[in-house]
């Protein structure tokens, strides 16, 4: 009997793994990663430096204790090449695996700014363990980072840095930070809070270059302002990783796309987590891909079963401002109502019929998270 072949041990892999093993303990279940298989959570690694943990201690198990754990074998440092879909393999490091069926569990890309001058190469990003030690001992000996982006993650790695005591520069392509997903009045709040723990910031500007001067990095804005740093991190988004489906002949726009019981548009193949696409969306969050593994555990366990969200708030990890973000479904007309309290902001987003479709707290108002919450539907 072919295995079920899980590709990625990422969180949402070993996930849908566990998930998996809770309801099948008998089918052969295969786990391919192009990395050392350790465990760990992907979205601690932006506040790892100010809690005083390690990259080795944010894994929690290596790969011979999770294939234990899971009754699967394993298979590290195996980057599969491509997919056979007519044979049922996949192919890496010159042997074919067969399965029963396939899971893509691939992730996403950090996406890098297209920049110029003759250290545009050293600019470094943080996607995994790997990544995160890299930048970890980057940092050792550095006083100043610069960090291109003010989405979540730039904003975390600002606020954990900032903790750490870093004087830490922020370049922002906006008015404010997160200002794709809230109202610009709970950016302001989080730039000042973080302006106040040695985080400075350059709003709308865009970086065109980075040089090495004197021993450290400057980075060239678009009006000409120059930032120096000993350290540059970009965090300007994630792509999908969609290349290895495509080649096999796999739908794919954004992401892969599949549908509610998350199988790709080729039979008895699946995706879940960051490089997953469904009615448009890609959701590179917790909650999304938590019920996303258990959903398909039970569809590969032999219960089909469709994909339904509940309400997922997001919440960011900035202590400096805490904020708890329920975006309205993309594309949904209205209008945000802000109100400042003495110590936060609650914003409520009405469509055009006066419902109630999302909400952004911040500080104290992150409080009224779960009551807010059971007034919106899930996706």
């Amino acid at each position: 009997m072919n295995p079920l072949v899980i590709i990625g041990t990422g969180l949402a892999g070993y996930t849908l793994a566990r998930e998996f093993r809770k309801l099948d303990k008998e089918t052969p279940l295969t786990i391919v990663t192009a990395d050392d298989g350790r465990f760990y959570s992907k979205p601690m690694l932006s506040n790892a430096l100010a809690s005083g943990k390690s990259p080795d201690e944010l894994a929690t198990a290596n790969a011979a204790q999770m294939a234990k754990q899971l009754d699967a074998e394993i298979k590290t440092q195996c980057k599969i090449t491509a997919i056979s879909i007519e044979k049922k393999a996949v192919l890496a490091n010159g042997f074919a695996q067969r399965y029963s069926k396939l899971v893509l569990s691939v992730g996403a890309h950090q996406l890098k700014p297209t920049l110029a001058g003759d250290a545009a190469d050293s600019i470094l990003t943080v996607n995994d363990l790997a990544d995160y030690t890299r930048f970890r001992n980057a940092i050792l000996n550095a006083e100043r980072v610069v960090i291109i982006g003010a989405g979540l993650i730039g904003c975390e790695f600002a606020n954990d840095l900032s903790r750490a005591g870093m004087n830490v520069e922020v370049i922002v392509w906006g008015r404010e930070p997160l200002d794709h997903l809230m109202p610009e009045t709970i950016g302001r709040k989080l730039r000042f809070a973080l302006s106040e723990a040695n985080v400075s910031w350059h709003r709308n500007s865009v970086a065109e270059r980075v040089d090495r001067e004197n021993g450290h990095y400057v980075v060239t804005l678009a009006d000409g302002t120059h930032v120096t740093g000993d350290v540059v991190l970009s965090a300007t988004g994630l792509g999908p990783n969609t290349t290895l489906a495509q080649s096999a002949g796999i739908q794919v726009k954004r992401g892969i796309v599949v549908d509610r019981f998350l199988e790709t548009s080729v039979k008895d193949t699946f995706a879940l987590g960051d490089c997953a696409e469904l009615d448009g969306q890609v959701l590179p969050f917790v909650m999304p891909l938590m019920n996303q593994a258990r959903t398909l555990a039970r569809t590969l366990s032999g219960t089909p079963t469709q994909l339904t969200y509940p309400v997922m708030p997001i919440v960011v990890k900035t202590p400096a401002h805490p904020i708890t973000i329920a975006p309205a479904p993309p594309g949904t007309p209205g209008e945000w109502k802000v109100e400042e309290l003495p110590n936060g902001v609650r914003a409520l987003f009405y469509d055009a019929d006066q419902n109630l479709r999302g909400f952004a707290l911040s500080g104290d108002a992150v409080a009224e998270k779960q009551a807010l919450a059971k007034k919106l539907s899930g996706l």
